[in-house]
């Protein structure tokens, strides 16, 4: 693709709606430089999604694009920082304009609404994969973490659990859903709603979070090892929307998706007694439903409890290098 690179560049990447002030070179040259704000620290993370593993290779572009996007605004979300910057590294099999066009304009629709700038990336020929750094700041010291979880902390996540996962399956089942309700689904496993703003209004309120991206099952254990703590779940309290519970046809079938569904990018956070009183108003300004569905404890390792009782359910959440 090197003879093609920088027409693609300029045609498709240097054509974005997002300028911002503290870009002070951007697409063009070897390197961006940016300013970072003053009494800030600066927040970095990288995804790459890979086709047959992350999205299916004949996948629409735009849904790809938004999901790319989107798992990057999550992992800032959760450090409760503010997105600015980005760079793509694109790995085309050739040169698809069409594809790049659907690609694009999902992209910077995306990151217009949270005024992300891409500041630089990669175009490369091989199989198709996307892989983003996404950049942001936060202010200093402020940052949210997972190493803060203290005993006694309620245990709360964001929107409703396990609709990726029955999307996911409506996907490997023939990728065409049959009735609202998969399609429903299949929407929620593309276009998550990054909780941006809910991770900002966090900062003060929260003691340790982390965006649910391999499953509550397999994520929340990361907070318990940093914090040092264990924490319990009631399964029977997890937020399941009504397009899963028809899907299933089974509330403890869904309860079991919802702990083990990857890709949700909904928040999982922990909060102190003493801040549960300025939680929703804290969050009155960003409409995100939190749940509350457990608690921090004493000790090591995380329990499901279900209407009260423990169950040793076999569960496992997304694992990269599965088969």
């Amino acid at each position: 693709m090197a003879g093609n690179e920088f027409d693609l560049i300029n045609r498709y990447f240097k054509s974005q709606p997002v300028t911002r002030r503290d870009v002070d070179l951007g697409i063009g040259d070897d390197a961006a430089i940016i300013t970072v704000p003053e009494n800030c620290q600066l927040v970095v993370t990288t995804d790459t999604l890979v086709a047959g593993n992350h999205f299916l290779p004949d996948a629409d572009p735009a849904l790809i694009a938004y999901k790319a996007l989107a798992s990057n605004l999550s992992d800032l979300a959760a450090m409760g920082a503010m997105p600015a910057w980005c760079s793509l590294a694109l790995t085309l099999p050739s040169p698809d304009e069409a594809w790049l066009d659907a690609f694009c304009r999902e992209f910077f629709a995306l990151a217009e609404y949270f005024q992300v700038q891409l500041v630089g990336g990669d175009t490369t020929k091989g199989p198709l994969s996307i892989t983003i750094t996404l950049q942001g700041f936060v202010p200093a010291g402020k940052a949210l973490r997972r190493d803060g979880a203290k005993t006694g902390d309620w245990l709360y996540v964001t929107g409703n659990l396990g609709d990726a996962t029955a999307g996911l399956d409506v996907i490997l089942r023939d990728n065409q859903p049959q009735n609202d309700t998969e399609a429903t689904l299949l929407e929620r496993h593309y276009r998550s709603n990054p909780r941006v703003l809910a991770g900002q209004a966090l900062r003060d309120i929260a003691s340790s979070a982390l965006d649910i991206s391999d499953g509550l099952i397999s994520d929340l254990p990361h907070i318990l090892k940093a914090s040092g703590v264990a924490a319990v779940i009631n399964a029977d309290a997890l937020p399941l929307s009504e397009a899963l519970l028809t899907y299933t046809g089974d509330k403890e079938k869904a309860a079991k998706m919802a702990l083990c569904s990857g890709e949700e990018y909904e928040l999982c956070f922990t909060v102190p007694e003493s801040h549960r009183g300025a939680l929703d108003a804290a969050l009155a300004h960003t409409t995100t439903p939190v749940t509350c569905i457990g608690q921090i404890r004493h000790g090591e390792g995380l329990s499901v409890l279900w209407n009260g009782e423990a169950v040793n359910w076999s569960l496992s959440g997304w694992d990269h290098f599965s088969e």
